[in-house]
């Protein structure tokens, strides 16, 4: 049985999230796994033994709409990451698989060892899938050259390819008991608590708001709003329970979702090229889309909250069919590397 490093991006939830159903169906099928993740301390812990903790190239979230890239730029360091992709031992296993994890891809790349992406992110690179209207080449080439790979198995919000799955829900979603309590569930992460509050005020100082903000560290109330700091655990629970959600253009969170019979309304971060091609993905399915919190932009939102529309999916549990072709096809000897579908 094979000696395999599975290397997990740790800035956001949803690399995390995905793992919590990936380990065990990998430590199920080979003699050693062995866990890397990387970027700055990530609000979900894993219930798992991590042999490689990595710095990294995790982006720092903001608190106005998108991506906080000075902060990200000065907690970044370099040298350090150079040093941890030169003595990262990639050539000790027999397969390398990377869910957008860079210290693992660069150093296979360094060393020309082969490393298979099993990610949202490969799906998104994926000629088939679906584009903004307005294209982002530099957004587009972070997101080709971040954590390069020489095979890709992707997953999307719909199998847009041979080569995508549909997204991995993980079991503890699987087994939630939906219902409709009559709140909306709110998680931005890329806004400051106070601009959240303040917005959705505005939108309704009646309508029910659950709020999961990383940028606050103790429960509050403020009227029809309540904050909490983001936990796996009371997130579900809203998430169960809620008539609607409200989030980024992520991909984890939005697919939970929509499995769970929400409607739903997305907001993709600005300058987050992943995002927009999110977005353009969900709204071509029928889910609505909102810029940003600005007033030309909350009619959209207010209309949301007076339908009931959902949007219907088949999410079916894969994700060991996906894990058994993969390490089919990659441990084949002599297995010649699958170029990037562009």
């Amino acid at each position: 049985m094979p000696r395999i490093l599975y290397a997990i991006q740790g800035t956001g939830n949803g690399h995390l999230s995905r793992a919590l159903d990936v380990v065990p169906l990998l430590r199920a099928r080979c003699s050693q796994l062995d866990l890397l993740v990387s970027g700055p301390p990530a609000d979900l812990p894993l219930p798992f033994d991590v042999k490689y903790r990595a710095q990294g190239m995790g982006f720092l979230f903001g608190k106005k709409g998108g991506i906080n890239f000075v902060k990200t730029f000065w907690q970044f360091n370099s040298a350090k990451f150079l040093h941890e992709v030169r003595h990262l031992p990639v050539e000790s296993y027999d397969l390398v698989i990377s869910d957008f994890e860079p210290v693992s891809s660069w150093a296979c790349k360094l060393r020309e060892v082969p490393c298979v992406a099993l990610s949202h992110q490969s799906a998104v690179l994926n000629a088939a899938s679906p584009r903004p209207a307005k294209e982002d080449p530099a957004g587009r080439a972070v997101l080709k050259h971040y954590a390069p790979s020489t095979a890709q198995y992707g997953f999307h919000f719909q199998p847009y390819a041979p080569e995508i799955s549909t997204p991995v829900i993980r079991q503890q979603v699987r087994e939630l008991n939906p219902a409709n309590e009559g709140h909306y569930t709110v998680y931005l992460p890329a806004y400051e608590e106070e601009i959240l509050v303040e917005r959705l005020q505005y939108l309704s100082r009646t309508t029910r708001w659950e709020v999961f903000s990383k940028h606050s560290s103790a429960p509050a109330e403020y009227g029809n709003v309540r904050v909490w700091p983001v936990s796996g655990a009371a997130f579900l629970d809203s998430l169960a329970r809620a008539a609607g959600v409200l989030c980024g253009a992520g991909f984890e969170t939005p697919a939970e979702a929509l499995f769970l019979g929400k409607k739903l309304l997305v907001m993709p971060m600005k300058q987050q090229y992943e995002q927009q091609c999110n977005a353009a993905a969900l709204e071509k399915m029928g889910v609505p889309v909102i810029k940003s919190f600005k007033d030309k932009n909350l009619d959209l939102v207010d209309q949301w909250l007076q339908q009931d529309h959902t949007i219907p999916v088949d999410y079916p549990d894969q994700t060991a069919g996906v894990i058994d072709q993969l390490l089919r096809e990659q441990l084949q000897p002599q297995k010649k590397p699958q170029a990037l579908t562009s």
